[in-house]
């Protein structure tokens, strides 16, 4: 069993700022990729920003220079450091992880995982 738990979402006028953490536990051999989605109500969810074990990051186009991806894999986990927050980032933000194992030499594949959502909302 693998868990996510994330925390940090909230409350916050225009302008300021949150940061969501979210631990991966449980039945870990190595996480590949881990990543903060986000879905509004009437949209889809999408990707906000991924990064990898090596250090890769991406962005979303509408959060870049506002928003902050990191890592600590001694704790198996991941941050998002929002700031400058608009209304339009208001949604339930998920975290993401894709974690691989292998049996010996035997690769067994990359399996996904997602947390419960914290809602994030941003009053004008």
């Amino acid at each position: 069993q693998v868990q996510l738990v994330e925390s940090g979402g909230g409350l916050v006028q225009a302008g300021g700022s949150l940061r969501l953490s979210c631990t991966v536990s449980g039945r870990i051999l190595i996480i590949n990729r881990m990543g903060w989605y986000r879905q509004a109500p009437g949209k889809q969810r999408e990707l906000v920003a991924g990064i990898t074990s090596g250090g890769t990051i991406n962005y979303a186009d509408s959060v870049k220079g506002r928003f902050t991806i990191s890592r600590d894999n001694a704790k198996n986990t991941v941050y998002l450091q929002m700031n400058s927050l608009k209304p339009e980032d208001t949604a339930v933000y998920y975290c993401a992880a894709t974690l691989y194992y292998c049996s010996g030499d035997v690769s067994l594949g990359e399996y996904d995982y997602w947390g419960q959502g914290t809602q994030v909302t941003v009053s004008s």
